[in-house]
């Protein structure tokens, strides 16, 4: 059916970079950047600021990407809680639609819901295997390592019945797992960078996806389902 796209806007600065000139430029850009491809049906969410990089008046800018395009979620901080070391974190900014945290490896310790904004966990898992002949020419690491295709697999579908216990019973409506591919260094992917080799058990990857994904309908379905608990 296709895919279900957050966009983010890349972050503006590095350390002591931060000028007025900088930030006038980041709005402008933020602007360019929902403006080409407004028309396009995948975008679901803007993300102005991740993990607290380069984040100045999240909360006015959340408030004006919302009002810019009403038609779309806004996440203004996703993973307010990580940040980088060389500036003050910014925080949840307290406004947008969701209250979002990245969790490695969790998925425990996710955000819950606040009454106005969905529970989101906005980056997990990180869970790496080593695949000889289809790794970047560098030291690849991830956020935790398993020895063989079997052991990252069950890791998956462990970690996936555990975000279906936070969905039912926590009122978590979005989690997303890092990542689909590797990335050069970063070996947590479900691909190897070059799409050469699957590092999981696909079907049992799919029968779990698809398992949480049919107890959040089911969840939906029944009377009295908060606008919220989606998944």
């Amino acid at each position: 059916m296709g895919l279900l796209v957050w966009q983010d806007m890349p972050a503006i600065w590095f350390q002591n970079e931060d000028t007025a000139r900088t930030r006038e430029t980041y709005r402008r850009e933020l602007k360019a950047i929902m403006d080409d491809p407004y028309n396009s049906p995948s975008i679901v969410t803007w993300v102005p600021f991740n993990e607290n990089w380069g984040a100045f008046n999240v909360k006015e800018i959340t408030d004006w990407v919302k009002q810019y395009d009403p038609s779309r979620l806004v996440n203004g901080n996703s993973g307010f809680n990580n940040n980088p070391e060389y500036q003050k974190a910014y925080g949840d900014p307290g406004n947008g639609d969701y209250v979002d945290t990245h969790i490695y490896i969790g998925p425990d310790g996710a955000s819950t819901a606040d009454g106005q904004r969905a529970a989101s966990l906005g980056e997990f898992g990180g869970v790496g295997l080593f695949v000889r002949g289809h790794m970047w020419p560098v030291e690849n690491n991830a956020y935790a390592l398993e020895p063989t295709t079997a052991a990252l697999t069950d890791r998956y579908v462990l970690l996936l019945q555990q975000v279906e216990q936070l969905m039912k019973y926590k009122g978590l409506s979005v989690a997303i797992y890092t990542q689909t591919t590797d990335v050069e260094h970063e070996v947590n992917g479900l691909l190897t960078y070059d799409r050469a080799v699957e590092k999981m058990q696909v079907d049992r990857v799919k029968a779990i996806n698809t398992a949480v994904i049919a107890e959040s309908r089911a969840m939906n379905a029944r009377p009295g389902a908060g606008s919220y608990n989606t998944n």
